[in-house]
């Protein structure tokens, strides 16, 4: 089967958090999602997108997002707002970014027009990833995603931005920080650990195995 091969970077990351992965073409962004997640090393926790400015497109799992969207997109399909019915010019910056779901839309028109995306996760934290694709491999024989290679450990889920984390990661490392002990029991009930490619990997079979295209 055809499968891109992508970069994941976790933008302003030092040294940089990245892994190596195969992924097959035929896949909704919703896979996408996850595969980040497995091969990073994040929880799914909290909400995501990728932006598409250059089609005023936006692929999100914020539900309320897409439901006003739909509403007001509907609703002004034939015709423009009023004046009247809205004065500050909101209703008009909704409808005139397309919001769709992950799960609807495939990845490999995307992939291969743009080459680059970026992926928002948690838009508290604002985890920002590079997605790039290397190259194309028409004989894919898996049917689920593949870390070829990575390095470093993914930050815990809701450690507060790259400053939270550098934080973190001065009272995890240092025996006689006075927060050690705390910072450790907190890390290790995040599931906080070194990037292991092997135990991502199972997680990607496991949990992301997919049907053989003939």
């Amino acid at each position: 089967m055809k499968a891109f091969q992508i970069k994941i970077e976790l933008i302003d990351s030092e040294p940089l958090i990245w892994r190596r992965v195969v992924i097959p073409a035929d896949v909704t962004f919703r896979r996408l999602h996850d595969t980040i997640q497995f091969s990073m090393g994040w929880r799914d926790y909290h909400l995501y997108e990728f932006e598409f400015p250059q089609e005023k497109l936006r692929i999100t799992n914020d539900e309320e997002s897409y439901e006003v969207f739909k509403f007001y997109s509907a609703k002004y399909k034939s015709k423009k707002p009023t004046r009247k019915e809205d004065p500050h010019g909101i209703i008009a910056r909704i409808i005139e970014t397309t919001v769709r779901q992950p799960q609807t839309v495939k990845i490999d028109n995307y992939l291969e027009k743009y080459k680059t995306l970026e992926y928002i996760y948690d838009f508290g934290d604002y985890w920002r990833h590079k997605i790039e694709l290397e190259k194309t491999i028409e004989d894919y024989e898996f049917g689920y995603p593949i870390i070829l290679a990575g390095a470093g450990a993914c930050p815990p889920e809701d450690v507060g931005g790259f400053g939270g984390y550098k934080e973190f990661l001065e009272a995890w490392n240092d025996l006689k920080h006075p927060e050690h002990e705390s910072m450790r029991q907190w890390g290790e009930s995040q599931h906080y650990r070194e990037f292991d490619i092997d135990f991502r990997n199972d997680l990607l079979k496991t949990c992301l195995k997919i049907k053989k295209v003939k």
